[in-house]
This record gives C-alpha cells, sequence and structure tokens, in this order.
C-alpha cells in the first residue's frame, strides 16, 4: 500500500519540478509510441542489455546512469566505457522508479514487451520501447536513439554507422551472392548447451549466416534461442557449428559423445563467436563485424585479404573511440575476456 502511495506522489513531484518546455519534442520509438522527451537527453537508465552498444556507438555510453549490464558479463564493455563502474546496476532488467527519479534520470530505454515500461511512464519518466531483429530495423534504432539523445554528434554517428554498415553489407554480399546452394555451407549456431538451444530463422543470425555465404541448418526452427533436441542436431549434419561465447564447449557438454559423428566435429569445424561490448552475433552494433567474422569463417579464399584484428581495431577506434591493440583484437575474436 505504501510503495502505490509513494509512486504517484513521485510522479507529480518528478513533473512538476521540470517545466513544460523542458519536454518540447516528441520521438517515435521502435513499437510507434510517440514519447515526449527532453531537448537533450543527458542521464539515460537503459534496461535492454544489447541496446547499450548502440548509445556506446553514438558517444553517450557516458550518459547511462543506470544499466542492467555486469562487468562479469560483458567486461569489454566496462573496460572500454568505464563510466559503467558508477551507474546503479540491478540484477534482472527492472529499475524502481523511485531510485531513477533520485538520479534525475531524463529517458528511459527498455527492451519490446518489458512489463515495467507502464510503472516507468506513470512515474513521469519518458519511456522508449526498443526494438530490432535485423539489419534494417537496427539502423532505424540507431537513428531514433540519436534523436533521443539530441545531440549533433550522435545524429552524425548514426548517419556515419548506417553509411558504413551499408557499404560492408555490400562489399560482402557482392562476392557471396552468387554462390550455389552447394557452395552454401550448412552452419548451425548453437545459443546454448545446457540447455540445447540453437537461432533458426526470422532472426539476426540468420540474416548473417545467409550474408557470410552459408545456410542455416536450423532453418526448420523459427526465432531466436529454441530448445532443440540433439536428435534434431544429428539430422541437420551441420558443416560448420558456431557456439556463442560463454556457452561452453561440446567436448565438456552431455553431447560430446553424441555429437563426435558429426561432420562438423570430426573435421575440426567447431568455433567460438568473438564477443566484445557485446557479443557479436546478436543484436548489437558489432553485428557488422560479424559478417565480416563468419564471411572469412565460411569462405577463407574469398575473403584471403581482409584482416579481422585490423578490422576490429578499426571498427573500435572509429565507433567506440576506444583504441585497441592487436593482442587485445585477438581476444575479442577468440570471445576472452581482457587480459587483466
Amino acid at each position: 500500500m505504501r510503495k502505490r502511495l509513494i509512486l504517484p506522489l513521485l510522479a507529480a513531484l518528478s513533473l512538476t519540478a521540470v517545466s513544460h518546455a523542458t519536454f518540447a519534442r516528441t520521438v517515435t520509438d521502435d513499437m510507434g509510441n510517440r514519447v515526449e522527451v527532453p531537448q537533450e537527453a543527458h542521464r539515460i537508465a537503459d534496461a535492454w542489455y544489447a541496446h547499450h552498444s548502440l548509445l556506446m556507438t553514438l558517444a553517450a555510453g557516458d550518459r547511462i546512469v543506470a544499466t542492467v549490464n555486469h562487468p562479469q558479463d560483458r567486461p569489454w564493455m566496462f573496460k572500454i566505457q568505464p563510466s559503467l563502474n558508477q551507474a546503479l546496476s540491478v540484477h534482472g532488467r527492472s529499475f524502481e522508479s523511485e531510485a531513477l527519479l533520485a538520479r534525475k534520470v531524463d529517458v528511459v530505454f527498455v527492451p519490446a514487451e518489458d512489463a515495467d515500461a507502464a510503472a516507468y511512464r506513470q512515474a513521469g519518466l519518458p519511456t522508449l520501447v526498443m526494438r530490432f531483429d535485423d539489419f534494417p530495423s537496427m539502423k532505424r534504432s540507431l537513428l531514433t536513439t540519436a534523436k533521443v539523445i539530441g545531440s549533433d554528434d550522435a545524429r552524425q554517428r548514426a548517419k556515419a554507422y548506417n553509411a558504413w554498415l551499408d557499404g560492408e553489407i555490400a562489399a560482402i554480399s557482392a562476392k557471396t551472392a552468387g554462390l550455389t546452394e552447394a557452395q552454401r555451407p550448412r552452419v548451425l549456431h548453437i545459443q546454448s548447451l545446457h540447455p540445447l538451444k540453437v537461432d533458426g530463422r526470422n532472426t539476426l543470425i540468420d540474416t548473417w549466416i545467409k550474408l557470410a555465404g552459408g545456410r542455416n541448418a536450423a532453418a526448420e526452427v523459427d526465432g531466436n534461442m529454441k530448445e532443440t533436441s540433439p536428435e534434431n542436431v544429428l539430422f541437420w549434419q551441420p558443416d560448420i557449428i558456431i557456439i556463442g561465447a560463454g556457452a561452453g564447449t561440446i567436448e565438456a557438454s552431455d553431447y560430446a559423445s553424441l555429437f563426435s559423428n558429426l561432420n562438423a566435429v570430426k573435421n575440426h569445424q567447431v568455433f567460438q563467436n568473438p564477443a566484445g561490448v557485446f557479443p557479436w552475433d546478436r543484436y548489437g552494433t558489432e553485428a557488422a563485424l560479424q559478417i565480416q567474422w563468419a564471411a572469412k569463417l565460411l569462405h577463407p579464399a574469398l575473403f584471403k585479404d581482409l584482416d579481422m584484428v585490423k578490422a576490429t581495431q578499426d571498427f573500435y577506434q572509429r565507433f567506440f573511440n576506444y583504441d585497441l591493440n592487436k593482442t587485445q583484437a585477438a581476444r575479442i575474436l577468440q570471445g576472452q575476456g581482457p587480459d587483466n
């Protein structure tokens, strides 16, 4: 009962403390909600793990004052954006509205279907729902995020990243588009070994597998991180297996003996996915690097001139304003954390 009384009171205080002129802009979020936001968002609460990389790409990572990420899970994110160590940190993805008001948060970003969005809005906090599941929607989301930030620099960075991404996709597609079905290896992306989960069609993972010149071995599965049986994996008989960072190894899994009969295992074509600020294979701006990495992995002869260490260094300097040395870039490519 006490919480129900406090929340409306805090909402009223938060609204009266800010002049109406401050909320002079309306931005449409990724779900079509029209949200009044300040002229510039200086203090941001971000409840979507992957969305942090968008803010960092826009040079606004230091504006995050409340985060759902943690250094033990995302060591590169906190190394490259050390200001996150001073942010309010929660387990799960739910903030207390009172805590956000106390930190004078300007806007809150939440992922789609976040049950807390209504509570944030009730507290008077401008709340935007963000969602992207392919490259076009990620580009749109980046532009929306830049609008919310409100600075010319953020808008220019969003346009620059999107143009660069388009160029990389075009360059890779130019080499892989003409491949025949037989020339495209069957790629299985395993998100988790315990339980066994794979990524199927209608996902960003499926998109980069195809762009890189492969076929998704789990194409009959619809969606991300779907549980499957080891029998299905044996039936799919992938040529290449990519295991998500942090998911462990087949050798240490319950399926070590069973999967030893897979072509990918017998031919030593099992790889761990790179992971930096965020896992490259999933939803973040580093997905652009994932296409390059996967293309070289699947078709080394086509991409023999692609130096992934240098490509990683260039990306981090350009979009995260961070100078990686070669050893650090190599560790990211191997899915390893910083060497402290």
